[in-house]
């Protein structure tokens, strides 16, 4: 249910910031919605104050308003902000971003990859893997990068449901299989 209730969200800012003449661009709406997180994530009384249905519409209202203009908010985002509040979906705001982050990539053709290497890759090694990646797959990246111990060496790349193993572990499980399979 939160899934398709945060895909509705993400849809309809992603109309309103993708219309014609809009004066609110979708990379601000991002940094607003990264911007309105924290500052819910570090503020309890103000997460309890959205919160709270002991708090009428009117007085959220303005506390939304009091944090716009705190946060330089576009008039957009403060109306989304009262939208998401009043509909009591506050606790799905990351959830929203990231299906909002989704949506934009998809719209502009963007792929998004997720890399996992052995060990943290310099700038440089990301600017290479990322240019030979899109050149593989044919369209922009955004890659994601993690870090996993339990590699031995090398990285690990998915791509939609596409997984490219190019780590040692999995090099050797290759080899491993092959020789199951010869003996």
């Amino acid at each position: 249910m939160s899934l398709a209730v945060t895909n509705q969200y993400a849809k309809a800012l992603l109309a309103v910031v993708s219309k014609p003449g809009s004066t609110l661009a979708a990379e601000q709406a991002l940094a607003q919605l990264d911007a309105i997180q924290a500052l819910i994530r570090g503020c309890p009384e103000l997460r309890l104050a959205l919160l709270s249905p002991a708090i009428n519409a009117a007085q959220k209202k303005k506390v939304i308003e009091r944090l716009g203009k705190m946060l330089g908010l576009h008039p957009l985002m403060r109306n989304f902000l009262n939208v998401v509040t009043s509909h009591r979906r506050v606790p799905l705001l990351a959830s929203i971003r990231q299906a909002f982050q989704s949506q934009l990539d998809e719209q502009l053709g963007i792929v998004r990859a997720e890399v996992t290497a052995a060990r943290a890759l310099y700038t440089e090694q990301q600017t290479a893997l990322e240019a030979k990646l899109a050149g593989t797959v044919g369209k922009s990246l955004r890659c994601a990068y993690a870090v996993d111990d339990g590699l031995l060496g090398g990285l690990t790349v998915k791509i939609g449901s596409k997984v490219l193993d190019g780590s040692v572990r999995g090099r050797l499980e290759s080899l491993r299989r092959r020789l199951v399979a010869e003996a």
